[in-house]
């Protein structure tokens, strides 16, 4: 009889410690898991704007000449990156960050990027904007905005100069392979 107790017992204490373990593996999930998200988030934006500084670098380099193109090769996981002709900017929205990346409500400028911070609810809405005074065009039209959302294949993007047009470089980009 003391050997059956004393077995019962070896497994009720084996149940106890493994559901201790749980509870434990449970909680620190439970306070890790939000930090993940915002690093993540974080480094959404870090790769956004290195994106952006390319963008710029590739667009500086086609101003040597007209008819330079370049390409750029993209990959968007989060957010999304507009082309707007009409007010001749790069704008990338990542709404539902976790990270406040900087003070809300008011803009800073990272080089040539303004990066502007909105409480949205619980999390913040980070835009990162890039503006040109050169005559920026998509497939050779003005177009009010040209989206890329997040997608697992890459996206390629030529920019070239198109030359001179009332004082203003126009730089087409153009989505190819």
């Amino acid at each position: 009889m003391i050997l059956k107790n004393r077995s019962g017992q070896i497994w009720i204490e084996t149940v106890i410690y493994t559901l201790i373990g749980l509870a434990l593996i449970g909680l620190v999930l439970a306070i890790l898991t939000p930090k993940i998200k915002e690093f993540k988030d974080k480094t959404v934006i870090e790769e956004t704007i290195s994106l952006l500084n390319i963008f710029d670098s590739k667009i500086n380099d086609v101003l040597a000449a007209p008819g330079n193109k370049r390409k750029i090769q993209m990959t968007i996981d989060k957010g999304t990156l507009g082309v707007n002709s009409i007010g001749d900017s790069f704008k990338f929205v990542l709404d539902q960050s976790r990270v406040k990346y900087s003070e809300p409500g008011i803009t800073i400028g990272i080089g040539r990027i303004n990066v502007t911070t909105e409480i949205a609810g619980e999390n913040y809405k980070v835009t990162l904007e890039l503006n040109y005074n050169h005559n920026i065009t998509f497939g050779g039209q003005e177009t009010d905005l040209k989206e890329f959302t997040p997608a697992t294949i890459p996206y390629n993007i030529f920019i070239e100069n198109r030359g001179l047009l009332n004082g203003k470089y126009v730089i087409d980009l153009s989505q190819g392979n």
